[in-house]
Formats: structure tokens, C-alpha cells, sequence
């Protein structure tokens, strides 16, 4: 990218219709210093004061004749502040807003590298990838960026470097209509997520970051709370995506050439060996059986990383659990058990004679140990079966072209 000059910049970022949002509490030692070097870049700035209870506030006075200051007390947390800032942007016609941190770990002149991609991919959202390996990264950022990446993959099947950063250019105009309920920095993943589900396109760009050594740098990141916020977050967000998102990737991607493409892929290649495919269905299938709902599809998939079995076979096997086949698994489950345990097979949850969800709750309270049992021993069945007939099938192709 051709280096140009800064108002050079300032002419694109209007031309774009983009400002930038600086949401801040308590960061009197780099607030005036970080919004002095993004003035440098734009007039559209607008600054978040998140019921700061330093001298946040009157060191803001100095420059308010040059910024946008939006205040409140008391302090809400960062997701507020830029639902804030995101707002009044969306209100004031902006297409696109920039988000830069108060901290200083930011750098203004990585602007242009958002420049260059929006001009490229316009209406992307565009998440800044810090080198999270560099000098003085705390560790706990690492661990907690590679959960945050697994889970947003997950989610969306989008591969990002860095889902925590702060440093990002959002499409606000696109992101028009979209409701969050987070508050605090756990609103950075919601955001990403449902403007991925929203068919806003996700991709990153690299930045520079800079972290102070020891207690030099300031943070208002609570490891105990945020990642409690966080992981009750990704479990609805897990939920949402089960029940809304992943079936209308699924029907959305039902096309014969996507199918052709995962069976050539995944079935049909031959770089692995046709039993591992078929222990990948049977383990599938077990998965997506036994009696862990909201939580099979991920602990199949984690489980299969671990005994290295093909994760999109396992994955696929395991949604024999899709809202359409959860009766007639539940009912099987429950035959399975009562056989077993030789129980009162007189009475079922399906009888005619329950007419609502309370007495199946009822009915099913009373059938529970079977239940749990036969699930167990049905889920085995069935995997076997279904194992035995992949590979059965997975011969017979492979034979014809041999053949051939």
C-alpha cells in the first residue's frame, strides 16, 4: 500500500462516510494522547466517556471543541459505550464507524490499513489482528483469544486470528436493526456474531499493538467476571445457532454441487482410510444421541480432534439430533430402556392420551432412568448400524471405481 499523506486520509474517511468512536473510563494517562493522534486522520471523531471517575472528564474539556463527547454516569461497561457511540454514528448517517481504544495500544496510523480493505470489500466488518505472540502479550489474553476464536468458528464458521480486539471497522449502516442485550466487553463477540449471521461478510486485517510492561498498562478487563460473561454469552449464542442459524446455513447450502463437493472431500478421498470414515459416523452418531442436549454437536467435535477422527464426517453424523428427529429418538431411547430394564411398556410419553407438555414432562419424570439408560444403549445400536452400513456403502463405490 502506497504511503500517502494524512490528509489524504481525512479525505477518504469522509468520502466513506466513516467516523471513529473512542469509548473510554479512566485511561487519564492515554486518553488526550489517543484522540490528538486520530484527529490527525479525521474531524468525525466521536468519544464514549463511560462514567469515568478520574480526570477522564476534564482533561475531555480541553478538547471538546474538536470532538463529539457523549457522557453518562454512572460507569455501564464498554459494550454500552459503544452501543452508544454505534448509535448516535447510525443516527448521524454514517456508513461506517471505526473503533479504537483509549488505552494506547492502538496505533492511528493503521487506519489507512482499514481504509485500503473497506474500499476493497465494502460493508465487511473488519476485525484488526494483533500479533499475539510479540513481547509483553499477557498471557491470559492468549488462552482467552484462542477460546473466543473456537467458539466464534463454531458459531459462524468464519476462521479469525483475533475476535478480541478492539480495533475494528464496522458497517453500522448494514448493522441497522440489529438488537444485543451485552453491556460490557463481551459485546465485542455478540456484535460479530449476529453481523455474520445478519450476511455481513468477517474478515481481518493485521495491525500493530503496543502493551506497557507491568503495572504500566491499564486494563479494566476482569478476568473472573468477563470470562464468566463471556461463556454465558457463548451459551446463548450456542442455542441461537442450533435452533436459528445453523439450519439456515444448512438449507441455504442444500445445493447438489455442495453435496457432491463434501462427499468428494470427505467420503470419497482417498487420503483416508475408509474405516476411520465409517468410525466417524458411528461416533457421530452416538454423539448426536446420547442425552447431553445443546451440548452434542460441540463435544463431538471437541472429542474428535482428540482421537483424531474426520471433524466434518463426525460433525454431519452428529446432527441425526435435528428438531425433526428428536421424537422418534426420544421414542427409541425409551423402548430401548424399558426393554432393557424391563419396564412398564404400557405407558408411554406418546400415549394419545397426553394432550400437553406438562404431563409429557409428567410422563417422562417417570420413565427418566430408562430414558438415560436406553439412550445410552440405543445410541450404541444405532451407531454401529450406521457405521456398518458407510462402510458397506464406502466399499461398493469404491470397488465400481476401481472398476472403472
Amino acid at each position: 500500500m502506497a504511503i500517502q499523506s494524512k490528509e489524504f486520509y481525512r479525505e477518504k474517511l469522509n468520502a466513506l462516510n466513516c467516523c471513529v468512536i473512542v469509548p473510554t473510563y479512566n485511561n487519564e494517562k492515554t486518553i488526550l494522547t489517543v484522540i490528538n493522534q486520530v484527529l490527525e486522520y479525521t474531524c468525525n471523531l466521536i468519544v464514549v466517556n463511560d462514567g469515568a471517575t478520574d480526570s477522564t472528564s476534564e482533561l475531555l474539556k480541553q478538547v471538546e471543541h474538536k470532538i463529539t463527547l457523549l457522557s453518562y454516569q454512572p460507569n455501564k461497561g464498554k459494550g454500552i459505550a459503544l452501543r452508544t457511540g454505534i448509535k448516535y454514528a447510525q443516527e448521524k448517517g454514517f456508513r461506517y464507524a471505526i473503533t479504537i481504544d483509549s488505552d494506547g495500544q492502538h496505533y492511528a496510523d493503521d487506519i489507512p490499513v482499514f481504509i485500503a480493505k473497506i474500499e476493497e470489500e465494502p460493508d465487511t466488518l473488519i476485525v484488526g489482528a494483533r500479533n499475539l505472540n510479540q513481547e509483553n502479550m499477557p498471557k491470559k489474553n492468549t488462552f482467552g483469544n484462542k477460546f473466543s476464536n473456537f467458539w466464534f468458528k463454531l458459531f459462524t464458521h468464519i476462521d479469525l486470528p483475533d475476535t478480541q480486539s478492539g480495533y475494528r471497522l464496522y458497517p453500522i449502516e448494514k448493522m441497522k436493526g440489529t438488537r444485543y442485550f451485552t453491556s460490557k466487553y463481551e459485546f465485542e463477540v455478540e456484535v460479530m456474531v449476529k453481523a455474520a449471521w445478519k450476511g455481513i461478510n468477517v474478515v481481518p486485517v493485521p495491525i500493530k499493538v503496543f502493551y506497557a510492561e507491568g503495572n504500566e498498562r491499564v486494563t479494566h478487563f476482569r478476568p473472573g467476571k468477563d470470562f464468566t460473561r463471556i461463556s454465558l454469552l457463548n451459551t446463548y449464542l450456542f442455542f441461537l445457532a442450533f435452533l436459528w442459524y445453523k439450519p439456515k446455513f444448512i438449507i441455504q447450502n442444500f445445493t447438489w454441487k455442495n453435496i457432491k463437493a463434501f462427499l468428494q472431500k470427505h467420503f470419497l478421498n482417498e487420503n483416508e482410510s475408509i474405516t476411520r470414515k465409517s468410525l466417524g459416523v458411528a461416533f457421530g452418531v452416538f454423539m448426536g444421541i446420547i442425552p447431553i442436549w445443546g451440548y452434542q454437536f460441540v463435544s463431538a467435535l471437541i472429542l474428535a480432534h482428540f482421537l483424531k477422527l474426520n471433524k466434518a464426517i463426525v460433525g454431519l453424523a452428529a446432527q441425526i439430533s435435528v428438531p425433526p428427529m428428536i421424537p422418534f429418538l426420544i421414542y427409541g431411547s425409551l423402548k430401548t430402556g424399558q426393554l432393557v430394564l424391563e419396564g412398564n411398556i404400557n405407558e408411554s410419553i406418546f400415549d394419545s392420551s397426553i394432550n400437553s407438555i406438562q404431563e409429557i414432562w409428567e410422563a417422562m419424570k417417570l420413565h427418566l432412568v430408562e430414558y438415560l439408560v436406553g439412550s445410552l444403549i440405543f445410541a450404541i445400536l444405532l451407531a454401529i448400524l450406521l457405521g456398518i452400513i458407510t462402510f458397506i456403502t464406502l466399499k461398493i463405490i469404491g470397488s465400481k471405481t476401481v472398476a472403472k
